[in-house]
């Protein structure tokens, strides 16, 4: 029976056997920001500094990881926090899958944001797989689409409710009636503020691949991913299923839920100034300490990788202070 592409997500990759809840994890299918580490964490971790002296060296210290996979980013800076941090910080992951048997035990595992949260939240790649309706226009105005959760066979439902009608009249432009699809935000600015909620004073940061306004899909983003290949979005809880982030929409409903500003920046950028470049290490190196040169040169490969403009350095980055 076609349901709405909302609810055959929330089933495919959330419900009891999901394709988040169940299996290898992600890590398995597709590789993200977060699993180039340790140089991704030793980004955050000077990004981290910042916030900690801003709130004033606070005990504890949180990091807040929002589908945090199978817990990598967060194992990587409780490697690489120097002592004085490490003993203040509080890491948490927020992840629906079991606790990993391997994970650090200094490690929170749960499958909800915790109430009061001070430090950095994080959600990398997190937002693109939060689940959202798709729609069509039609003569009347725009319609929900509709899909089998078995096949992927999609039909047209009835006309969206009015918030959504609203959403895409502000963020999505005007399409001919009958041409395009357009993929119904508002679920990711709801998901983006109810964490900022928790927030009670620090830094949130979103990392993902999205779009603006001006330069929206006309035929939408959605799409599924398995053992590392595009495969169509078959919501039966075999694959992935991912679509775009509308990161304009997600920026402003958190400046208005927050009364600060926020900065949207590319992941290239935002690297680059926190001191993060694919620079090769000086050819010399290998003469004199040939193992620090392979490490080097693969510190730079990762580097380069994290900061293709053509890849994940196209990512954005979406930094959101709350109360600081």
């Amino acid at each position: 029976m076609p349901i709405s592409w909302r609810s055959a997500m929330s089933t495919a990759l959330y419900g009891s056997a999901g394709f988040f809840v169940t299996g290898a994890g992600p890590a398995a299918h597709f590789r993200t920001s977060a699993h180039a580490v340790p140089v991704l964490g030793t980004a955050l971790l000077r990004l981290l500094d910042d916030v900690d002296a801003g709130l004033g060296r606070p005990d504890p210290l949180d990091v807040v990881d929002v589908g945090a996979g199978r817990g990598e980013l967060l194992t990587t800076l409780a490697r690489l926090a120097p002592p004085e941090l490490a003993a203040r910080l509080r890491l948490t992951a927020v992840e629906l899958a079991p606790r990993p048997d391997a994970l650090p035990e200094a490690i929170a595992w749960r499958p909800d944001l915790p109430d009061r949260i001070v430090g950095l939240l994080v959600g990398t790649e997190w937002l693109d797989n939060v689940p959202l309706d798709v729609a069509v226009p039609g003569p009347g105005g725009w319609l929900r689409m509709l899909v089998d959760p078995a096949t992927g066979t999609e039909s047209v439902g009835g006309p969206l409710d009015p918030a959504e009608a609203d959403w895409l009249a502000q963020w999505w432009p005007d399409q001919p009636t009958g041409v395009g699809r357009a993929e119904v935000g508002l679920a990711r600015d709801l998901a983006w503020t109810g964490a900022l909620a928790a927030l009670e004073r620090g830094l949130a940061l979103a990392v993902d691949y999205g779009h603006l306004r001006e330069r929206r899909p006309p035929e939408g983003t959605l799409t599924g991913f398995r053992a590392g290949r595009q495969v169509a979005p078959v919501p039966d809880g075999s694959c992935d299923l991912t679509a775009h982030v509308a990161i304009d929409s997600v920026a402003a409903a958190g400046e208005k839920a927050t009364g600060l500003p926020y900065q949207l920046l590319s992941q290239r950028t935002a690297l680059h100034n926190l001191g993060i470049h694919g620079r090769r290490p000086p050819l010399t190196l290998a003469s004199t300490d040939p193992a620090g040169y392979v490490r080097a040169l693969a510190r730079a490969s990762t580097a380069a990788e994290l900061t293709d403009p053509a890849g994940l350095g196209g990512h954005w980055w979406l930094l959101q202070p709350v109360g600081m």
